[in-house]
């Protein structure tokens, strides 16, 4: 893989959310499968509509990488984000892990996905999330199953180590060309920064709610490209804590949720956000750095 010499960098913070259930969290037995996921309350209209009005109040605009499992079990969702004028992307079918799916299951899970977002809201999709950012350094297969569904632009590298194998070879965690099969897809990593030498992720999840809000606020400043990756559960303090997933999950799962939602009222009040859409469009991407898979 080659890099091409970097770009000047330009300040954007960018808004996601990967609209999932609260229960959907991987690398467990609990909760692996669709069967297991019939066991549990439903929960994400109330969450999903917490934040729709949060974003309202700001006037923000975000991306929402939709799981067409959600989708489908509940259109209603979509339109409602839709219809407030958020941008629609895919996260997948069924939630399963990338290097678990393997090629053929993969790119039939993304044409799922797709299809069943668009038949609700009438619209190209165009933006891909995986669950756990699972495209790593062993499924470059991957990026070209998105192009084969239409996705024009991937938000799932994890550009450093986690807990689903992250793709710390990949290079900067910076917006990036990634070039495979003779396509091209635009790019568009988790950041990091450095703190004490080691690489350090503030911009979502379990990280965003375990840091004081005065450190995510410093980072934010001195960062000039952010990806937020936040959950509907991400701020739901009341939801059940699942039996039998591990210590660890748990930790990872429901550390900080009580002052979480606080916390992205004074971040959004804080810091001016755009959509993966609105970030695209502030790139010059024939100067953009090019990844060969």
């Amino acid at each position: 893989m080659v890099l091409c010499p970097e770009i000047p960098r330009i300040p954007m913070n960018i808004l996601t959310f990967d609209i999932e259930e609260w229960f959907h969290i991987l690398d467990t037995d609990v909760t692996r499968t669709e069967a297991h996921w019939q066991k549990f309350e439903c929960r994400i209209h109330a969450n999903v509509d917490r934040l729709l009005e949060l974003l309202e109040r700001t006037g923000t605009k975000a991306t929402f990488f939709c799981l067409g499992w959600v989708a489908k079990k509940y259109p209603e969702i979509i339109r409602k984000i839709d219809g407030q004028g958020h941008e629609i992307a895919s996260h997948s079918m069924m939630h399963q892990l990338v290097y678990d799916l393997g090629p053929v299951a993969f790119e039939a899970d993304v044409a799922k996905s797709v299809n069943t977002i668009e038949d609700i809201v009438g619209k190209k999709i165009t933006v891909f999330r995986a669950p756990g950012f699972s495209i790593v350094k062993k499924t470059p297969w991957a990026f070209e199953s998105l192009l084969k569904n239409g996705i024009e632009t991937d938000c799932s590298v994890f550009p450093a180590h986690h807990g689903h194998g992250g793709f710390k070879e990949f290079g900067q965690a910076r917006p990036s060309i990634i070039s495979t099969g003779g396509s091209r897809i635009k790019e568009f990593p988790i950041n990091l920064v450095s703190i004490l030498g080691k690489s350090v992720i503030f911009s979502g999840g379990g990280y965003f709610r375990l840091f004081p809000y005065p450190l995510i606020s410093l980072l934010f400043k001195q960062s000039d490209y952010v990806m937020t990756y936040f959950h509907p559960r991400d701020f739901d303090a009341a939801q059940p804590v699942i039996r039998g997933i591990p210590y660890r999950r748990v930790f990872k799962s429901y550390v900080g949720l009580k002052g979480a939602f606080a916390k992205l009222n004074k971040l959004l009040d804080s810091f001016e956000f755009t959509d993966v859409r609105g970030a695209s469009l502030m790139i010059d991407w024939e100067k953009a750095p090019v990844v060969h898979m």
